[in-house]
Formats: structure tokens, C-alpha cells, sequence
């Protein structure tokens, strides 16, 4: 037994320090793990080698500013994570193993009015098949990370009422796919996962406040504040989809009039387009006419810009994030959306905060939520089945890393 503050249980906690900054990270090199441990290099330059020939670790050759260094990463036979992400029209499912590399990815079309029920079953079904695909023991399994379109009660774990996915309201999504799939789950919306996935492997990549805007069939933001996921305490954050912008505005789905949403979701702005572009015209439809250099697609997309960029705008006088990260199927507008953003930003922000902000489009697309539902897997899951070395056996040759 490890007696608290001996130097065997001190050690424990240097090897936990050490494989919990490799995993969060996917690869480090040693004087990295020594900047985020605090450790000294010698320490984890032995840490690192006792680490390596227990195989919980792999190490590489690399350079790091010209210099040669070695590159630091869980073992990729260590055992896999799965993240899941519910759309408004799709469902997705990855297979990530701990070495943040990708062994399967599927994506499916979802019924939009489908019961909760049929929706974790087909999620079962594509979690099954790709484990299958891949060959991997299901007892490798570590965690699940689960995304959904809307808010989720921190206590509880209830998806609050949502228009997004109707039906779904008072269920318990992780205790639902925890009892089919047997393992933890996580669950998180979508919003904030988009942040994590951008954060960890896209845009949002070395910054430590960051807020990443999803607009779809409604409006979200994820909020990153000193580098961690700000939720809130009833899990609400981030609702920048109802900030409101005209009091006598449209009705939006929450009750309220003329919030953002109700200016910038598809379900209000497709209907301005379709009276010359026909009923089937969609928001990735909008963008890719705009583009091409439609007129009316155009205008609508800078409007829709301008009406974000006031809510931003509302987000860098609140908090003075360094960088908002613009994704959904808008995000692929580029300049034509990002331009009337700075804009309302520049207009309506406080200078100070305006001039440190910077604002990009997702560089994930659509894989935003489905690779941070694979990061929150990967950030919730113990260090100590690693070190006790529980997680044995091989993994077939990976696909292509998450970036």
C-alpha cells in the first residue's frame, strides 16, 4: 500500500501527470511534457523511459525548432475511445485509439423526427459495425464521448426541450447508450464539443480562450475559458442563439422575439431564399451559390454575417476571447460571412477587446463534433487502467491521424 506523500506514491503521481499530458495532447515532445507537468526534464526523461518499456508509451524521432527531439505518445494498442454525434440530420460515429489517431469514421443520414429509441439504436448498430470494421476487441473500449443539438443538464444529465431534435426532451442520452453499449459515456452538446474538437486539432489549436459558433438549424456557441470547456452550472452556456437583437423581431423557438437565431439558423433564412430558388434550397445550397457569385445568396450571407457579429461582438465585451472559430455549413462562406462579422465586431465591441480577436472558419467541417466527442472520451477516461496495464493486445494499422 502507498503510503500519501512517500516517494512511491509521488512517483504514481509524476506517471499520472506525465501519460495525462500525452494523452490530452496525442503527442509531446519530452521538453513539452517537462513545460506542462512542471517536472524537471531529467525527471521525465526517466519517467518517459519507464513508461516506454512498460509499452504505454511510444517514442519517435522528431525536431522541434531545428533541433532533433523525441515525440511522446500512448501506445497505439493502449485501447480505442468512440465519439457520437447527433445532428439535425445526420448521425456520425468515430473510433479514435489513444494516440489520437482515427480507425473508423461513419456517417448516416438521421431522421430529424425519429424517436430517441431509434436513434440510439441506429447508433448502436454503426458503433457495432465500425468496431467490427476494425477488428479491435470490444474489451479495448475505454470510454464513449456522445454529442447532441442541445442543452444538457449538468446534475441530471437530461437533454433539455429542443426543436432540433423533437421527441428527445427529458431524455438521459449517456445513460441510454451507457445501458446498450456497456462502457462510460460522456455527453456534451454539440456546440461545445465543436469547441473541443477545434481546440484540440483545428483552429483553436495553442489558444486558451476561444468561442466556437455553430449555426445550423439553430445557433450555439462553445465557450473555452483558460483552456477548459465552460458549461455553466446548469450546463446552459453558451446559448448565444438567443441573445436578443430586435424585441419586436420574429417569435424564435424559445418564446422570445428577435433573438440571434431567429436571424441566422437555416430554418429563418432559407425561407427568404426560396421563393426564387425553389422549396430544396439548403444552407450548404446558399453558400455554394453564393460563391458562384449569386447576388441574393450573397446579401443573405453578409446579413447573416453582420447579425453574428453583433452577438460576438456581445461575447468579446463579456469575456475578450482571443479567437472565435465559425463552423457549420456557413463556416464554408469564408470571406463572404467572416468579413461582415469583423464588421459588427469592429462596430459594436469594445476596441480593446476587438483588436485581440481574430476570427477564423473551423478547420474540421463537419468532423468538429464527432472528433471532440472523441476528445471528451479521451479527457474523462482515469490514467491509472494505463499504468496498471489492464489495456494489452494489438490494433491493426490505422487510418489517417484526426487533423
Amino acid at each position: 500500500m502507498e503510503t500519501p506523500g512517500s516517494q512511491s506514491s509521488l512517483h504514481r503521481a509524476n506517471l499520472e501527470r506525465v501519460v495525462r499530458a500525452v494523452r490530452l495532447a496525442g503527442s509531446l515532445t519530452q521538453a513539452e511534457i517537462a513545460r506542462t507537468t512542471g517536472l524537471s526534464a531529467a525527471t521525465v526523461s526517466n519517467i518517459v523511459r519507464e513508461l516506454k518499456d512498460g509499452g504505454t508509451v511510444e517514442v519517435t524521432p522528431t525536431s522541434a525548432g531545428g533541433r532533433r527531439a523525441r515525440s511522446v505518445s500512448l501506445s497505439g494498442d493502449a485501447g480505442i475511445v468512440i465519439g457520437v454525434d447527433f445532428g439535425h440530420t445526420h448521425l456520425r460515429v468515430a473510433i479514435g485509439n489513444l494516440a489520437h489517431q482515427v480507425l473508423a469514421e461513419e456517417a448516416e443520414p438521421l431522421d430529424v423526427d425519429a424517436s430517441a429509441a431509434q436513434g440510439f439504436d441506429r447508433a448502436e448498430e454503426l458503433v457495432d459495425r465500425l468496431i467490427a470494421a476494425t477488428g479491435v476487441n470490444r474489451s479495448k473500449v475505454a470510454g464513449v464521448g456522445l454529442g447532441v443539438p442541445g442543452p444538457i443538464d449538468v446534475e441530471s444529465g437530461t437533454l433539455g426541450s429542443t426543436a432540433i431534435l423533437p421527441g428527445w426532451g427529458g431524455t438521459k442520452p449517456a445513460e441510454e447508450l451507457r445501458e446498450r453499449l456497456g462502457v462510460p459515456v460522456h455527453v456534451d452538446n454539440d456546440a461545445n464539443l465543436g469547441a473541443l474538437g477545434e481546440l484540440v486539432w483545428g483552429s483553436g489549436k495553442g489558444v486558451r480562450d476561444l468561442a466556437y459558433i455553430k449555426v445550423a438549424s439553430g445557433v450555439g456557441a462553445g465557450l473555452v475559458i483558460d483552456g477548459k470547456i465552460y458549461r455553466g452550472p446548469g450546463g446552459t452556456a453558451g446559448e448565444i442563439g438567443h441573445i436578443t437583437l430586435d424585441e419586436s423581431g420574429p417569435v424564435c423557438r424559445c418564446g422570445n422575439r428577435g433573438c440571434l437565431e431567429t436571424f441566422a439558423a437555416a430554418r429563418y433564412v432559407l425561407p427568404l431564399l426560396q421563393p426564387s430558388h425553389g422549396p430544396d434550397l439548403t444552407m450548404e445550397g446558399v453558400v455554394r451559390l453564393a460563391r458562384d457569385g449569386d447576388p441574393g445568396c450573397r446579401r443573405v450571407i453578409a446579413d447573416v454575417g453582420r447579425h453574428i457579429g453583433s452577438g460576438v461582438a456581445n461575447l468579446c465585451n463579456l469575456l475578450n476571447p482571443s479567437r472565435v472559430v465559425l463552423g457549420g455549413d456557413l463556416a464554408e462562406a469564408g470571406e463572404l460571412v467572416l468579413g461582415p462579422i469583423r464588421e459588427s465586431v469592429g462596430r459594436y465591441a469594445i476596441p480593446s477587446a476587438a483588436r485581440q480577436l481574430s476570427v477564423l472558419p473551423g478547420a474540421l467541417g463537419g468532423r468538429a463534433e464527432v472528433l471532440g466527442a472523441l476528445a471528451l472520451a479521451l479527457s474523462e477516461m482515469g490514467d491509472s487502467t494505463l499504468l496498471d496495464g489492464s489495456a494489452a493486445g494489438a490494433l491493426p494499422v490505422v487510418a489517417p491521424a484526426f487533423t
